[in-house]
């Protein structure tokens, strides 16, 4: 494979939030992810450190069109960039005033501070690929998984080069793992569902790649070990919300107690008290109550 480059975004001014990847062909290098535009500043300076700039990437592909993934996709594209996402997203990000206003209605004065300004991208410098398509760059091959339940514009990105080795950049449907921690599964509205999830995992448990690079954090080499470990607590989430759907507790009461939940298990498996701000950040609780109380509600037809 070539070379690939993880770029801490420092989102927060944490490190190993979000991470962006840049892989080098024999055409220059291609940019994977972009993180939000409030943290444009991080990444010009990690890409300057390597000597590159925005415009010289010509492709940039996204796993989905979360902030935190996608957010800064128009500064390419303002540099001639083409930006490949799922099309299901395309024209969310041609025309994104009704998903930023959606997220502003959610994060209110924090907004501006999270995830920074939106500006559309032009839709002929736009590309939607076909599960399954493979896209040829720099004696690259790019294929295009679509991968549902994290959310349904989701892709995973398997690269190849021409000896046939290759890995894949997971977005969010491998989960969130900071470091040593275990792999949580970010389930934020609206899109959450199991089912499509479990089998976006058997879908990369069957794929030849055995490497997996997670936007939130970096690189995975057991990858059956850790799907299974993100499967098992998937499930484990979506059972202990169950009840309090049942309830009907509003998710402003369930969230502290989520959170414990959560915390119980970071700590359970050796994340310290400082690692805790670095999932929040990749994974905030009150996201992951509010998308599992969505889908419990789409399930039951409540």
């Amino acid at each position: 494979m070539p070379n690939i480059h993880t770029l801490d975004l420092l989102f927060l001014e944490l490190e190993h939030a979000i991470a962006v990847f840049v892989v080098e062909t024999a055409s220059g290098p291609v940019l994977i992810e972009c993180g939000p535009a409030s943290t444009l500043p991080h990444l010009e300076e990690a890409l300057a450190v390597r000597n590159m700039k925005l415009s010289d990437f010509s492709c940039v592909f996204l796993s989905h069109i979360h902030f935190d993934h996608a957010g800064a996709a128009w500064a390419f594209a303002e540099k001639g960039a083409t930006v490949y996402v799922h099309p299901k997203g395309l024209p969310h990000l041609a025309a994104p005033e009704k998903l930023y206003n959606s997220a502003r209605m959610i994060y209110g004065d924090d907004m501006d501070r999270l995830w920074g300004e939106m500006k559309p991208v032009p839709e002929n410098q736009l590309y939607a690929p076909a599960h399954g398509e493979t896209i040829k760059f720099g004696g690259l091959s790019f294929t295009a998984w679509h991968t549902p339940g994290h959310a349904v514009h989701h892709i995973a990105w398997e690269v190849a080069d021409a000896s046939g080795e290759s890995v894949i950049f997971t977005g969010d449907v491998a989960g969130v793992k900071i470091g040593n921690g275990p792999v949580m599964p970010p389930c934020p509205p609206p899109d959450i569902n199991i089912e499509e999830w479990q089998a976006s995992i058997r879908l990369l448990r069957e794929l030849k790649p055995e490497r997996l690079f997670l936007t939130h954090y970096d690189e995975v080499t057991d990858k059956h070990a850790h799907l299974e470990a993100l499967e098992k607590r998937l499930l484990s989430w979506a059972a202990w919300m169950k009840p309090w759907f049942d309830q009907q507790i509003p998710a402003a009461e369930i969230v502290p107690r989520f959170q414990e939940f959560v915390k119980a298990d970071l700590l359970e498996n050796g994340v310290p008290e400082s690692g805790m701000a670095r999932y929040e950040a990749a994974n905030p609780a009150f996201m992951s109550v509010a998308g599992l109380l969505r889908y419990w509600k789409k399930k039951t037809g409540a």
